[in-house]
């Protein structure tokens, strides 16, 4: 049927539900088919509005009550300004001239079917039916509802009513322009807070986030409620925008209604998130494709960073106007010169006048400069924004190698004062990315996981953010070595310029350390650094991921380990400013990344490096020497609790020397005092405790002695993942005798020890002991649903090999997605293999497993034979890419 018949029906039908739905579902098929096709989103949108328009009128004109002159049916919010999205919300107002008392009955009932009957069609209806006077009284209370009501449409009824309504709306009896304008930008400020304050979260909201939607929306309602518009194109009319300004609020809302668009249509719902689920299949329905090393999907959100960038610089503009013709209207400004080419109106820079830039280019520069020098200062004021963004162009290479501009960026650095919000000032207004053309590739390029949850760019201002929050008293709980270690520098600047640089070069392909250290040592040059800061810097750069990657990835308790990353350091200042470096870099890499095992863990690694470097690169500790000297000092602990030698030696001829170099003297005095008491007890022997100032710091530590079994290491972490928990560390020390003590350091899904909740470690401790009582009994590792986001993270296993001379042992790399079940599944391959397992390191980045297993044949021998090492990474690539 076409629509003209469908329409018919619709009016003379018995039951107009089938071709309602009918012409409902043609029109969404054609919308969705035009827009895949490249046609405007904007038509489409008017399109699903007018048809809902009409199928909802025509309905309506069944009804008795549509020849009444006291009832309409009103299109408010987003329906009233006439945009529908394939799965919005259709906001209704029946509006009545008289309260419901006064309708007669037969009205009351049809109403009553009407609303039933759009229940009917499925469509997402929000409704409400009020007279004149309650809708003006409901709009007084509520400022949603009065939002609601500035954007108003007549579906079907008399105009009047809704021409009458919004009379009143508009005026200062319901709220005046000045509450309004308040009341609006504290929700937005309330809305910006709830999505972290930044335009660049990992699934944005199209509608809600910071520089979305949203704030096009509010910038509408407020310009609305001042001037009584009723359209966002009237803006123009009165200089608010500058045409630019205006090209960019259209292009910008254009874009995001494309990305609303096809999201709701993949989606299937009224969906604003831009979640991972449908961010691929989002970017090749608009046509993204992969450019080299870039996917289509990361140049489709560079494309949605960009753009919510720049509508929040406009966002500032306009309701920094507002806030002057509003708020500040009848108030006598407040004027403080700052030099000849600027001044403070309000706590707000301005130029003298709008031709300083032009005139003196460098004051591009100086403005932010002025910013750093007087924190007083509470932005840049909306005429100044609108003369930078005119003269933005001047910022060429002619201007980056002014030495009077370099000279200007070094004393930006140089000030002490929050340099990241000057930083991200200077990336907002499109300066930073230009005087640094390099950082300007990076502005809005996501990595498309789990554990990169920031753009490159904001990833690098939170480094900054970091590094300037160690100079801070309160960074001495959470960042007790750096915090001290941040006021031994000999030059923060050196620092800032690390951070600034460390990532500098992502995306390009090729080593981005190694690019980023050139790109370093260029900027170095070009601001006039020393040779030997210029080498700092660039050797920071180059060096930034090798603290981490050591203390996460390698054996930190191996003495060789230390003394060849104490090798890498040029100097104890090279030390320090690594350390900082990197806590700055992890913590701002994912909050969830940075906590006290890894600060532990980089604590220790930096610790023995200097104690290293004090002794002497050339004069390395004996090893030997170090399992000497901790049996001696755990002995005497021990001696100090009435255990013999006899009992001791027992229980430490059984173990490996290896058992000497991982723990503490002080833990090894405990498990072993604990083991001693334990017996001929023929149940193994759990230990569970919280460990605070050691490597372990803030997590809880496992200890299980028993009879060594070749599944134990599968079966103890299959119950540990049955228990919801994470293992951050596990060691096992197989012994030449029947037992076997392993380590694990764990802790809950929050992130916490097991203390926090007594019972149920003690919990956990019986159910290990139950479990691993006889392994034979234990049932099949459980099968759990993977998280949503991690399924749409899937890449194939690698594992890699590498054999250990020194320790006599394999080092096993495993690099896989992350689900449930894995480490059991990996120690269910080694069993089968007959290999034995002496350590893990756990690291997960995200959605990324990156683990490293220590690792050895049944003899205790590395694992020489290339076929038994191909056989066994087959095995577990087969094995772990076919978990669901």
């Amino acid at each position: 049927m076409d629509r003209s018949e469908l329409e018919s029906r619709i009016s003379n039908d018995t039951s107009p539900v089938f071709a309602a739905r009918e012409l409902l579902r043609q029109s969404y098929s054609a919308d969705a088919d035009a827009f895949r096709q490249g046609v405007d989103v904007r038509a489409l949108v008017q399109s699903r509005a007018s048809t809902v328009d009409t199928v909802l009128r025509l309905i309506w004109n069944r009804y008795p009550f549509s020849r009444s002159s006291d009832i309409a049916l009103i299109a408010v919010g987003g329906y009233g300004r006439g945009e529908l999205h394939p799965h919005s919300d259709i906001d209704l107002l029946i509006l009545t001239r008289s309260d419901m008392g006064g309708m007669d009955s037969a009205t009351q009932e049809d109403l009553g079917a009407f609303i039933t009957l759009l229940w009917d069609l499925k469509l997402d209806i929000g409704h409400s039916v009020r007279s004149m006077e309650e809708s003006v009284a409901a709009a007084r209370e509520d400022i949603t509802i009065l939002t609601n009501l500035l954007e108003t449409r007549t579906i079907a009824g008399p105009d009047s009513l809704r021409e009458a309504l919004s009379t009143q709306v508009y005026s200062d009896d319901v709220k005046s322009d000045k509450d309004y304008f308040v009341a609006k930008r504290e929700e937005q400020q309330q809305r910006h807070t709830k999505y972290g304050d930044t335009e660049y979260n990992l699934e944005p909201n199209v509608k809600g986030s910071p520089g979305a939607l949203r704030d096009i929306q509010t910038i509408g309602w407020i310009t609305k409620r001042h001037f009584g518009l009723q359209s966002t194109a009237d803006l123009a009319r009165f200089s608010i925008l500058t045409e630019e300004e205006h090209q960019i609020l259209h292009q910008g809302e254009t874009f995001l209604w494309q990305l609303r668009y096809g999201l709701q249509l993949i989606a299937d719902r009224n969906e604003n998130r831009l979640l991972f689920d449908h961010q691929r299949a989002l970017a090749e329905m608009l046509g993204y494709k992969d450019e080299g090393k870039r996917l289509g999907v990361e140049l489709m959100m560079q494309s949605y960073y960009r753009t919510v960038l720049a509508l929040a610089e406009l966002a500032d503009v306009i309701l920094q106007y507002y806030d002057e013709a509003i708020i500040g209207s009848g108030n006598e400004d407040e004027i403080r010169p700052l030099n000849k080419r600027f001044q403070m109106r309000n706590f707000y820079i301005e130029a003298i006048n709008n031709q300083v830039f032009a005139y003196a280019p460098y004051a591009i520069m100086e403005i932010f400069v002025l910013m750093a020098q007087h924190p007083e200062i509470k932005g840049i004021r909306a005429t100044t924004i609108r003369s930078l963004r005119a003269h933005r162009h001047l910022i060429d290479d002619a201007f980056r190698a002014d030495l009077a501009v370099t000279s200007l960026f070094m004393e930006l650095l140089r000030t002490p004062h929050a340099l990241d919000q000057t930083l991200s000032a200077m990336k907002k207004y499109n300066v930073l990315g230009r005087y640094l053309p390099e950082f300007g590739q990076i502005i809005g390029q996501m990595q498309h996981d789990l554990f990169h949850i920031y753009t490159v760019d904001a990833h690098t201002m939170r480094v900054i953010r970091n590094m300037v929050r160690l100079t801070s008293a309160e960074a001495r709980t959470e960042y007790p070595l750096a915090s001290r270690l941040i006021h031994r520098l000999p030059k923060m600047e050196t620092l800032y310029i690390a951070g600034l640089y460390h990532d500098v070069a992502k995306g390009r392909g090729g080593d981005h350390s190694e690019l980023g250290a050139i790109d370093a040592e260029a900027f170095c040059e070009r601001h006039h650094l020393s040779e030997r800061d210029t080498q700092l810097v660039s050797w920071l750069v180059e060096s930034h991921l090798l603290m981490s990657m050591t203390a996460q990835r390698k054996d930190i308790s191996d003495p060789d380990i230390i003394q060849a990353f104490a090798r890498a350091m040029p100097s104890q200042a090279h030390l320090d400013y690594l350390y900082i470096l990197t806590v700055c870099d992890i913590s701002a890499t994912n909050p969830k990344l940075w906590n006290t095992w890894r600060a532990s863990l980089l604590r220790q690694l930096y610790i023995e490096a200097k104690r290293a470097l004090r002794r002497g690169i050339d004069t390395p500790v004996d090893r030997q020497a170090w399992i000497d000297a901790t049996r001696e000092e755990a002995r005497e602990i021990l001696h100090a609790q009435n255990m013999t030698n006899e009992q001791i030696d027992k229980i430490w001829d059984t173990v490996d020397e290896e058992y000497f170099l991982q723990d503490s003297t002080v833990d090894i005095a405990w498990q072993t005092a604990a083991i001693i008491r334990h017996g001929d007890n023929p149940d193994p022997l759990v230990l569970i405790r919280d460990t605070r100032g050691g490597p372990t710091d803030g997590y809880s530590q496992i200890i299980i002695y028993m009879k060594d079994r070749v599944a134990l290491f599968a079966a103890t972490t299959a119950v540990l993942e049955q228990l919801n928990l994470n293992i951050v560390d596990a060691r096992i020390n197989s012994s030449e005798g029947p037992y076997s003590i392993s380590s694990y350091v764990v802790l809950d899904e929050q992130g916490q020890p097991l203390g926090v909740d007594p019972a149920r470690k003690e919990r956990a401790r019986k159910r290990l002991i139950e479990e691993l009582d006889d392994p034979e009994d234990y049932p099949d590792i459980i099968h759990r649903r993977t998280p949503r986001q991690l399924k749409h993270f899937a890449f194939p296993t690698e594992v890699t090999f590498s054999n250990d001379t020194i320790n006599q042992r394999t080092v096993m790399e495993v690099i896989t997605p992350d689900r449930p079940g894995l480490l059991a599944r990996i120690g269910q391959v080694l069993l089968e293999h007959r290999v034995r397992l002496t350590n893990a390191k756990i690291a997960t980045l995200g959605e990324r497993v990156e683990d490293v297993f220590f690792i050895t044949d049944e003899h205790g021998e590395p694992l020489r034979d290339p076929s038994v090492c191909q056989a066994l990474q087959e095995d577990l690539c087969t094995m772990l890419d076919d978990i669901q």
